[in-house]
C-alpha cells in the first residue's frame, strides 16, 4: 500500500475498568452514572492519607490463564484482556497470519502506560530486601518494562509492523491512539491495536500523589469523591484498567467486510512548557492542540457535538480545559455536550486515554453522552454545557463528531477526534 493519506476507521473495542470487565458493561455503568470508586480494605491502606481508589470490576486472573498471568505485571494483564476483546470484536478469529484477513507484516500495536510495571518493581524490591536476591523473580524485568503491555499484545496478535509505547503521563493512552492513526494514515500498517493501561494502586504512588495535593482525601464518601467542575473538588481518585481499540485503513476494513464503528479523524498534540505538574492556567497549550487538530484534519467545529473531557477534578486543570475550548471554538462550545467520565471510573493515568477513547466511540455509536456525576454545586467559572447527573441523547441524524481530551504531567496535551460514518 502506498504512503498516502489513508482514511482510518475503528473496527474493534475492548475494555476492563472499574465499571465492568468488558466494554459493554463499562458503557452500561457510564450511562447509568455509576461510580466504581471504593474504600480500600487492604491492610497497607489503613495508615495512608488516601484510602479510596477505583479497582477493576473483574480481576484479570479470572480471564487469563494462570500460567500466563503470573508472568505479567497487572498493567499488561489489563491490556491483554482489553486487547483480546477488541481483536475479537473486530472480527478476527486468530492471530495475524492464522486469520488470513490480516497480514502480520502490516499489523502493529501501540499500547501505552504512564508508569509501567510499578507494582512488580516495588513488589520484587520487597522480595529482595526480605528474602534475598535468589528469590527475585526471573520474570521481573520483562514484567516491569513500560513497553511490556504493548509487547505482549503484539505477541498475542502476531504484530510485526511495529510495537510501540509512548509515555506521556496521563496523556499516554490518547497519544498511543494518535500514533496508531498516523501509522495507518502514512501507510506503515493496515491494522493497529492501540490504547492505554495502568495498574498503580499501591501505597507508594498513592502516598506520593496525596502528598503533592493531587488526590481527593474524601475517604468518608468514596463514590462522591471525584467531582469534576464542582466548587468543592479537591483532586482526582486513582483508578486502574485498560481501554484498547482496533484501527484499520478504511480500504482494508471494507475489503474484509468489517463492521465500522466510526472514522478516526486524527489528533492534535502540543506541550504547555509551563510546569512539570501544574497546567498552564489560561489553557493556551491545550488550545494549540485543538488548533493543530482542526487545521491538520479539516475538522469542522460545527460537527463536534460531544467532548469526553480530561476533567480530573483538580481546581486549575478543569477550568484550563474549558478556557481552551472556548478560546478555539467560541460559541460552538455551547452546543458540545461535555462529559467527565473520570467522575465514575477514577483517573487511570496512562490508561485514561484508552478507556475514554472507548467511551467516546460508544457515545458516537449510541448517540448518547454519559453524565458527569457528583456535581452538586457547579463552579460558576465552568463556562460550558456539562452533562450532569443523567445521560443525554446526542443528535439522532446526520454526521456527528466527538473529541477525547487527555493531558499529562510534563505539559503533554493530546486531543483525538472521531466521527460517525
Amino acid at each position: 500500500m502506498n504512503a498516502t493519506n489513508h482514511t482510518v476507521v475503528v473496527t474493534g473495542i475492548g475494555a476492563t475498568t472499574p465499571l465492568g470487565g468488558d466494554s459493554a458493561s463499562t458503557w452500561d455503568g457510564l450511562v447509568a452514572g455509576r461510580s466504581g470508586v471504593r474504600l480500600l480494605d487492604e491492610e497497607w491502606a489503613a495508615e495512608l492519607p488516601v484510602r479510596i481508589a477505583a479497582r477493576v470490576a473483574v480481576e484479570p486472573t479470572e480471564i487469563l490463564p494462570r500460567a500466563q498471568a503470573r508472568k505479567l505485571d497487572r498493567s499488561a494483564q489489563f491490556a491483554l484482556v482489553a486487547a483480546r476483546e477488541a481483536w475479537a470484536d473486530a472480527g478476527f478469529t486468530g492471530r495475524a497470519g492464522e486469520d488470513s484477513s490480516v497480514n502480520p507484516d502490516r499489523l502493529g500495536t501501540v499500547v501505552a502506560s504512564g508508569i509501567g510495571g510499578v507494582t512488580t518493581l516495588l513488589g520484587q524490591y520487597d522480595v529482595l530486601r526480605e528474602k534475598g536476591a535468589r528469590r527475585v523473580s526471573p520474570h521481573t524485568v520483562p514484567m516491569l518494562m513500560p513497553n511490556s503491555p504493548s509487547a505482549n499484545v503484539g505477541l498475542a496478535v502476531n504484530a510485526r509492523a511495529g510495537v510501540h509505547t509512548p509515555v506521556s503521563a496521563c496523556a499516554s493512552g490518547s497519544e498511543a491512539v494518535g500514533y496508531a492513526v498516523e501509522m495507518i494514515r502514512t501507510g506503515r500498517a493496515d491494522v493497529v491495536v492501540a490504547g492505554g493501561t495502568e495498574a498503580a494502586i499501591h501505597p507508594l504512588p498513592i502516598a506520593a500523589f496525596a502528598n503533592m495535593m493531587a488526590m481527593s482525601k474524601n475517604n468518608d464518601d468514596p463514590q462522591g469523591a471525584s467531582r469534576p467542575y464542582d466548587v468543592d473538588r479537591t483532586g482526582f481518585v486513582l483508578g486502574e484498567g485498560a481501554g484498547v481499540i482496533v484501527l484499520e485503513s478504511e480500504e482494508h476494513a471494507r475489503q474484509r467486510g468489517a463492521r465500522i464503528y466510526v472514522e478516526a479523524v486524527g489528533q492534535g498534540i502540543s506541550a504547555d512548557s509551563h510546569d512539570i505538574v501544574q497546567p498552564e492556567p489560561s489553557g493556551n497549550g491545550i488550545a494549540h492542540a485543538l488548533e493543530n487538530l482542526t487545521s491538520g484534519t479539516g475538522l469542522d467545529p460545527a460537527e463536534v457535538v460531544h467532548i469526553n473531557a480530561h476533567a480530573t477534578s483538580t481546581p486549575q486543570g478543569d477550568l484550563a480545559e474549558l478556557k481552551a475550548l472556548r478560546k478555539v471554538f467560541g460559541d460552538d462550545v455551547d452546543h458540545m455536550a461535555i462529559s467527565a467520565t473520570k467522575s465514575m471510573t477514577g483517573h487511570l493515568l496512562g490508561g485514561a486515554g484508552g478507556v475514554e477513547t472507548v467511551a467516546t466511540l460508544l457515545a458516537l455509536r449510541h448517540r448518547v453522552a454519559p453524565p458527569s456525576i457528583n456535581i452538586e454545586n457547579l463552579d460558576p467559572e465552568a463556562d460550558a454545557d456539562v452533562v450532569r447527573d443523567k445521560a443525554r441523547a446526542l443528535p439522532a441524524e446526520g454526521r456527528i463528531a466527538a473529541l477525547n481530551n487527555s493531558f499529562g504531567f510534563g505539559g503533554h496535551n493530546v486531543v483525538l477526534a472521531f466521527r460517525t460514518v
